[in-house]
């Protein structure tokens, strides 16, 4: 019965060391249902079908061997998007989110997002803002496959374009990225759900995680005259997802890359985690 299998499985999950049991347990187990969890709670007596039982058994040990929960399922939900995800692409985090706040703040007429990974940026900003423009890239074919996948999936397909590459030379009011951050002694110390599952490319950047937000701001410059002559991609503002820690380090990159005005964002958690430039005279 449902209460059995739950306890028997937040158990197995605990002893692994699993963060969350309960909520993993009770998402596989509605998953092998095709129920949602509220029912697991108001029927806790019903019987299991057997074939039920075994895909529910398959997900736990899967889980047990530290795959994310988003992986077996194969969606993860971001905003008011359910998004495809698997081990080709990073799993969207809320902190992410900002980025989009950020767009329906400014409001901008066309938006790049550079390291789109499954689209969750690129896709939202496009949902939410019908009359932007939105172009999405990724250095990563596997990760654009996915995001194009997305995009259908969702009647998207037509409000955004997918590139390969990082920054094509072009103008945009505003500049999105969630890049790589994680410094190599930070990622020694994360849990086996990223090591071994996420894409190691999308994580890590170098001895301070900071390589590929470098990378990309020698390629980005400001909307201006001057800024125009030698650089590629061109934004009235740029804002940058950073790690914890990072937000002064990357200020002062964003400063140098010519960016007037810099500020930060904070997560739900307290931690500057966006980091805003904005070209002299943008709004």
């Amino acid at each position: 019965m449902i209460r059995e299998a739950l306890s028997a499985s937040v158990d197995a999950l605990t002893a692994a060391g699993i963060a969350e049991p309960r909520l993993d347990a009770e998402l596989l187990l509605a998953e092998a249902l095709g129920c949602d969890r509220a029912r697991l709670a108001a029927e806790p007596e019903a019987e299991i079908p057997p074939p039920a039982a075994r895909r529910f058994g398959e997900t736990v040990r899967r889980r047990l061997r530290r795959e994310p929960v988003a992986y077996i399922l194969g969606r993860r939900g971001f905003r008011h998007l359910e998004l495809s995800v698997d081990p080709r692409v990073l799993i969207p985090r809320p902190e992410t989110e900002l980025l989009v706040e950020l767009a329906l703040e400014l409001s901008p007429d066309r938006v790049l997002d550079i390291g789109t990974g499954s689209g969750a940026v690129a896709l939202a900003i496009a949902s939410e803002l019908p009359g932007c423009e939105v172009t999405a890239t990724d250095t990563s074919p596997a990760a654009l496959e996915v995001a194009r996948a997305n995009a259908e999936r969702l009647g998207l397909a037509s409000r955004v374009d997918f590139q390969p590459g990082s920054a094509p030379e072009e103008d945009f009011g505003l500049i999105v990225a969630n890049l790589p951050y994680v410094s190599e002694a930070e990622w020694r110390g994360l849990q086996p759900e990223v090591t071994e599952w996420e894409p190691r490319e999308a994580l890590l950047a170098g001895p301070e995680g900071l390589d590929a937000i470098r990378s990309v701001l020698e390629r980005v410059r400001p909307l201006s005259r001057i800024a125009q002559l030698n650089s590629n991609a061109r934004a009235g503002a740029i804002a940058l997802e950073v790690g914890a820690a990072q937000a002064e380090a990357v200020s002062r990159l964003v400063t140098e890359a010519g960016f007037g005005r810099v500020e930060t964002r904070r997560d739900l958690a307290g931690i500057e985690r966006i980091v805003v430039g904005a070209a002299a005279g943008a709004a």
